[in-house]
């Protein structure tokens, strides 16, 4: 019953002692409860800081109850003063929480100008999706190029994902289709679409891209090396444009879980990833090239150019390149 205002067992069953053994001396209550002396004298004092017990007037060495509603009314008042305390220095740390970021803003260099906002290293990259993401309510649009993630970045995003989930947020992720070969992103996108996030996958992906609430967008400065720098976009046209390039590749990709992408030949008898390879290779693009626009290794995309030969019954790139052509495969703009 007494546990509300911090006591124990011991406490109320010396209070309930005290009760019913008015001008009861300390030895008395030790012989009756059976407690050592150090216990005793423990939960009287206790008993005696909520004004719950007191001594005599008349005897010092006797201990009396003191009215509940009395000694509980001082306890409440004395709860009620450590609560505006702690209110008052919840709000002085508030205020000073509040100057530290007014003065870490203005410490930083501004790398804003008409909504395009800089951002250098993969700290201040990180710092301010921590932000964005946190703010966001109802939407986070990713293009994901690159292959396959790696295990780790998967374990440590999904707190987040998770989080946004939960809080109705929608979210559409697209892969590369090589990631279909990869069972650890695999088996994140089964995660995902267990808590309702969406997965799909493409042959090849344009840029890297993040999209939140379709009114703030994310692009790297260098796609090389994503980690060097980004831009945070926020002017409407530009986030439009980005927001009509994810619909469009979005609805044209396949659900990661789905079939397989071979299984999706065309009239031509081509994967929307040989398809997508035979555009590149059309463009000039060397196996390098096209193997990192398709997030594969390089063998894998000698091995793509390879079956498409065979596809064109040519013996010879060039020979590959006129036979495309003619079967109308590829543009002559291509």
């Amino acid at each position: 019953m007494l546990e509300a205002l911090g006591l124990d067992g011991v406490c109320e069953n010396v209070y309930r002692a005290v009760l019913a053994h008015p001008q009861a001396e300390f030895e008395v209550l030790r012989d009756r409860l059976g407690l050592p002396e150090e216990e005793l004298r423990g939960a009287l004092d206790k008993l005696s800081e909520l004004a719950l017990v007191r001594t005599a007037f008349d005897h010092p060495h006797c201990f009396r109850a003191v009215d509940p509603e009395v000694g509980i009314q001082a306890v409440i008042a004395r709860q009620q003063e450590r609560l505006a305390a702690e209110q008052q220095r919840i709000e002085q740390i508030r205020l000073a929480a509040a100057q530290l970021a007014a003065d870490f803003t203005a410490a930083r260099p501004h790398k804003q100008i008409d909504g395009i906002e800089r951002l250098d290293g993969i700290e201040e990259i990180r710092e301010r999706i921590s932000r964005l993401v946190r703010d966001v309510s109802t939407e986070v649009m990713t293009l994901a190029p690159g292959g396959a993630q790696s295990e780790a970045s998967m374990e440590a995003a999904k707190p987040q994902d998770q989080a946004l989930l939960e809080r109705g947020v929608r979210m559409r992720t697209l892969y590369l289709d090589s990631v279909r070969n990869s069972p650890a992103t695999v088996a994140y996108a089964n995660w995902l679409a267990e808590l309702s996030g969406e997965v799909r996958t493409t042959p090849s992906l344009p840029i890297r891209l993040m999209v939140l609430d379709r009114r703030v967008a994310i692009v790297p400065t260098d796609e090389e090396d994503s980690r060097a720098g980004a831009l945070v976009l926020s002017g409407s046209g530009t986030v439009t444009a980005l927001c009509a390039l994810f619909d469009t590749i979005w609805d044209n990709a396949l659900p990661l879980g789905g079939a397989a992408s071979r299984e999706r030949e065309d009239e031509r008898g081509l994967s929307p990833q040989e398809s997508e390879a035979l555009r590149l290779l059309g463009q000039g693009l060397t196996d390098d090239a096209v193997a990192k626009r398709l997030g594969v290794s390089p063998r894998t995309a000698r091995r793509i150019a390879a079956d498409l030969m065979e596809k064109l019954g040519a013996r010879s790139r060039f020979q590959a390149g006129s036979r495309a052509v003619a079967k109308g495969w590829l543009t002559g703009e291509e």
